[in-house]
């Protein structure tokens, strides 16, 4: 079992809160955006714990074991009811009304016009019309386009934030490997910054996620 941190900015927590969403969570995404970086390096048993910058230190918001790893596609169309834009998978066609009234076909992220003739791998036709969205938790869509992998479980813990005094933010380490292993990056006042957190899935020291862990028991 591994530990891994994702970064929420301030302005997608303002959204959480805005739809009264504080929970359980029970999906995160990954895509190419570095505000939704990949999770391709987790598994199945591993714990990803989204954070945050509050009163200038870290904030758990939540913490989420790994149970299912899957297309985000997949995931959304079956739990949501729609694919929010997440990347087709191949073999699927995605027929939705364009702007001058034609048909679009999407597949694999690539977009057909009616008129083309399409890949011969096409195996699902799905039409955005006749998708109904399901209720749904606001966290369950993604934070931007594209997404690729849905990380989920049924397991996963409320979404407030934890506040961690930054004397114990600065003994934190993270790093694929021990002899890669750093700490966060602060200012020059001492401050956590976003850069330190954005950008991709950070994977934690032993020590770091044993302390993770007590926050939830």
């Amino acid at each position: 079992m591994s530990g891994y941190i994702t970064f929420w900015s301030k302005d997608y927590i303002k959204k959480l809160e805005m739809h009264n969403d504080n929970g359980p969570i029970c999906v995160v995404y990954g895509s190419q955006h570095t505000r939704m970086p990949h999770i391709s390096a987790l598994k199945i048993g591993d714990i990803i714990y989204p954070v945050a910058i509050k009163d200038k230190t870290l904030c758990v918001m939540a913490r989420l074991p790994i149970e299912k790893i899957e297309p985000a596609y997949d995931y959304l169309i079956r739990e949501t009811g729609s694919y929010f834009a997440a990347l087709i998978p191949e073999g699927i066609l995605l027929k939705k009304q364009g702007v001058y009234g034609e048909f679009y076909v999407f597949n694999g992220g690539s977009g057909y016009t009616d008129k083309i003739e399409l890949p011969p791998n096409i195996h699902t036709i799905v039409q955005e019309d006749d998708l109904i969205i399901k209720p749904h938790k606001f966290h369950q869509e993604p934070i931007m386009c594209c997404a690729d992998l849905a990380a989920s479980g049924k397991n996963g813990s409320s979404i407030q934030p934890r506040l961690i005094p930054i004397e114990q933010v600065s003994t934190f380490l993270f790093g694929k490997t021990k002899s890669t292993q750093k700490s966060l990056k602060f200012d020059k006042n001492g401050n956590l910054t976003t850069a330190s957190l954005g950008g991709f899935i950070r994977k934690m020291s032993d020590e770091t996620l044993a302390y993770f862990e007590e926050l939830f028991r």
